[in-house]
């Protein structure tokens, strides 16, 4: 449950937001798996594999949307198509029209869907109505716009905003990098990625390797920005911050884990130990993130 990847929203602080009533509405729209035509479904379901569609700790909500998709890629349903193409063409005498031919495409589709294969997958989001923040666990702004969707079609209101910050990421990691050192709570850790601006888009990856280097500030000097640098926060958490301000890679330290364990009195209660730390330790990242990065831009929108 831990979360690997971060995309961070902001809610209006102190949103009304009550445990009952987020209940309820995901209750209200429950998964259902998809049915012989459809090609996806979406829906609710318990973060915690019972009967619960909300985890709530110290007034902080988890909740997870599960995904399917049917598997059945396009080149399958060309290369059927075109075997009952030359069927038909067989038949009639000539080769079917454009218009026949996205007929029997679609008739090929109808046909070979409730035989697909399907795949699920979760997505979990952390809600917390006081602070105000959405916070999904999702390595893209696709994969989060999915769970922002369901949301605006289950709440009445979904009020969200983009976090803009007044500073870029890449100009505070380009300072960081010149000066070897990161502000606030935050250490420079050996992963990096410099770009340049040209067109080439020329880069240089470093991995596991240390960045005081001279061969970086010459990066650096020949024009390169940073558009992937690891982090650590207080020691406690390390991720990868990016140039759009992603947080990716997300490793809760042991320390953190073995205090989640620690707190847990019996199994059934791990997760929401997991969660409480977690919602605790990201409710002091994310805040200090962005105030060395300037700050918020109040009327960011989405």
């Amino acid at each position: 449950m831990w979360f690997r990847n971060l995309q961070i929203y902001r809610l209006p602080v102190n949103w009304g937001l009550t445990l009952e009533t987020l209940n309820d509405k995901l209750v209200a729209k429950p998964f259902v798996p998809c049915g012989s035509q459809d090609m996806a479904s979406r829906g609710w379901s318990s973060p915690t594999k019972d009967d619960r569609f909300v985890l709530a700790v110290g007034g902080h909500f988890l909740v997870s949307l599960l995904v399917e998709q049917k598997l059945l890629p396009s080149s399958v349903v060309n290369e059927v198509a075109a075997d009952k193409a030359e069927q038909i063409e067989a038949q009639q005498g000539f080769k079917p029209g454009r218009k026949q031919m996205k007929e029997i495409k679609e008739a090929v589709l109808q046909e070979l869907l409730p035989r697909a294969f399907t795949r699920r997958r979760k997505v979990y989001g952390w809600i917390d109505p006081v602070g105000g923040w959405l916070v999904m666990d999702a390595a893209s702004p696709a994969r989060a716009e999915e769970m922002l969707d369901a949301l605006r079609d289950t709440l009445d209101e979904l009020p969200v905003k983009m976090v803009k910050t007044e500073l870029s990421p890449v100009s505070v990691m380009t300072e960081w990098l010149l000066a070897n050192e990161a502000k606030g709570n935050f250490t420079i850790d050996q992963d990096c990625e410099l770009r340049a601006v040209t067109d080439e888009k020329a880069a240089v990856r470093y991995v596991r390797h240390t960045l005081d280097g001279q061969d970086v500030q010459d990066h650096l000097a020949a024009g390169k920005l940073p558009t992937r640098l690891a982090l650590t926060f207080d020691d406690r958490i390390s991720f990868i911050l990016t140039e759009k301000m992603e947080i990716k890679r997300v490793a809760f330290l042991d320390v953190i884990k073995e205090e989640a364990e620690r707190q847990a009195d019996a199994a059934d209660m791990q997760m929401e130990a997991d969660f409480a730390l977690m919602s605790g330790e990201l409710s002091r990242l994310i805040p200090a993130l962005l105030e060395v990065l300037g700050g918020e831009v109040k009327d960011a929108v989405i």
